[in-house]
């Protein structure tokens, strides 16, 4: 769609190979450092009674979604001071994956973790096994609570049916919790528990090592991150055997939320024609019957209008250009994380052509290695979290996506100001791109560089906003001066 671009592109490149011309993102602004990591400050609060009863929780979604979960599952009974079960797993034909708690985070770590501030039981206790919670009133679906649910709402709508049976079910619980306003207690352990008490269990950990060591070519762990993400699965220091091998190869990482799911959702058109207007349809048809439905009774935005409004998911070029526009060189191992990129390998072209070095786990890990995750889209995502995470910088194409948004906080919290993430503004982008037929590579460069930076800048968390995409928060993290 970008030819005029990417013809630029492959020249700028052909340039730098004969020039010292080293791009600046794979550092964050010197402000970036001065934050440091402390939601697992020792509570005073004493500890955890349970006066009310028992929370289950059955989260849905994929790893991302039921992690955040999981969280807000933490908050919520310590709010209504109750005790809670190990959230369970919902299995759902989107993501097909039969994973539990304990298949993917260590049980007993989180459990001690947060022993000091709610009670966390493996199982419910056999009196409430023979309840029947929907006829009592003890289930509660998202349908009962609002999104973003407010302290208020759990004090009137939950707590009622939680004191009179003991016990409440919160069936297919996701983002019902809000953010602000919230005690500060209640915020900071959500950031405990998504920071400090959700490790994933030695087997992911062992496979994301891997991973990692094979793309920098050591086993030596470079920052705190590694070791908050890899455990004992890295050195702490280089051993003789690595003392000569020179410092480890650096890596992107780049989250490129280009799937059939995204794209047929977004509305969008990306070059393919009548053949793909069909195809998406047909999607359409079979995975979202009510946006289809809700379509025949309003007149939505036209492609063109989405494109120019900054609506649409980036494609593999426009991510491939901005990389290019940020002087990341030819050579620039990047690593491509999700699933299925929609089209194939034809799709990738462009970035592949313009970045040779694109690998994914797949890549870095044998068959053997990767079997026990094969039919496991959580654990698979798990693996790609780990490189993400860890990567010398980290590239979102949809900064509303989950893994994006939790990686990116990962990389402020555990960072030390040293893990960088590159955001681009899907509006702004949309109207550089708009011009691609007369925009100069200087102009280009220049204005994709100012989109990149003002997304770097060092802000604390604004209110209403995510906890664990910006904990750069007093609940969370501690300033230095």
């Amino acid at each position: 769609m970008y030819d005029h671009l990417l013809n630029l592109a492959y020249s700028a490149h052909a340039e730098r190979q004969f020039k010292q011309h080293p791009t600046t993102f794979w550092q964050e602004p010197p402000k970036a450092s001065q934050w440091k990591p402390c939601a697992d400050r020792k509570s005073a609060k004493g500890q955890p009674r349970n006066n009310t009863g028992f929370i289950l929780v059955s989260a849905n979604g994929g790893l991302n979604q039921q992690r955040v979960a999981v969280c807000n599952a933490v908050a919520v009974a310590t709010l209504l001071n109750a005790t809670l079960v190990i959230p369970k797993f919902l299995f759902s034909n989107v993501w097909n994956d039969p994973s539990q708690f304990s298949d993917i985070y260590q049980e007993e770590h989180f459990m001690n973790s947060l022993k000091d501030e709610v009670n966390i039981v493996k199982e419910t206790p056999s009196h409430l096994h023979s309840l029947d919670l929907e006829a009592t009133g003890s289930l509660i679906t998202d349908a009962d609570i609002p999104k973003e649910a407010t302290v208020l709402d759990y004090l009137k709508i939950v707590l009622p049916p939680l004191l009179k049976n003991g016990v409440v079910h919160f069936l297919g619980f996701g983002n019902r919790l809000g953010f602000d306003p919230l005690p500060s207690e209640l915020q900071k352990l959500r950031c405990k528990c998504n920071f400090h008490a959700l490790k994933f269990v030695p087997k992911i950990q062992e496979a994301g090592s891997l991973i990692i060591k094979r793309i920098r070519k050591t086993d030596v762990s470079t920052n705190l991150l590694d070791k908050q993400v890899l455990g004992n699965f890295i050195s702490n220091a280089p051993s003789e055997e690595h003392s000569s091998e020179g410092s480890p190869l650096k890596y992107l990482a780049l989250h490129l939320r280009f799937e059939i799911d995204m794209v047929a959702y977004s509305l969008c058109e990306f070059g393919g024609g009548e053949k793909e207007r069909k195809e998406l349809q047909s999607y359409r048809e079979i995975h979202f019957p009510l946006l289809v439905e809700r379509l025949k009774l309003s007149k939505p935005a036209s492609p063109e209008e989405l494109r120019r409004t900054g609506k649409c998911p980036l494609t593999p070029e426009e991510a491939a250009l901005v990389l290019a526009g940020l002087s990341f060189k030819r050579d620039t191992i990047v690593y491509l994380a999700g699933s299925q990129i929609y089209g194939g390998q034809s799709r990738l072209q462009p970035l592949t052509s313009l970045y040779p070095n694109v690998v994914t786990k797949e890549d870095f890990l044998t068959p053997n290695e990767l079997a026990p995750f094969k039919n496991f889209s959580s654990q698979l995502a798990a693996l790609d979290f780990i490189a993400c995470a860890t990567a010398d910088v980290f590239a979102m194409t949809d900064s509303g996506s989950q893994l994006s948004s939790l990686v990116s906080g990962f990389r402020t919290y555990f960072g030390a100001g040293h893990a960088p993430t590159l955001r681009p503004s899907k509006n702004r982008l949309a109207t550089i791109m708009l011009e691609n037929g007369t925009i100069s590579w200087n102009r280009f460069e220049e204005r994709v560089r100012k989109m990149i930076e003002e997304g770097q800048r060092v802000r604390l968390r604004s209110f209403g906003r995510s906890i664990y995409r910006q904990p750069r928060c007093r609940e969370c993290m501690c300033k230095s001066h």
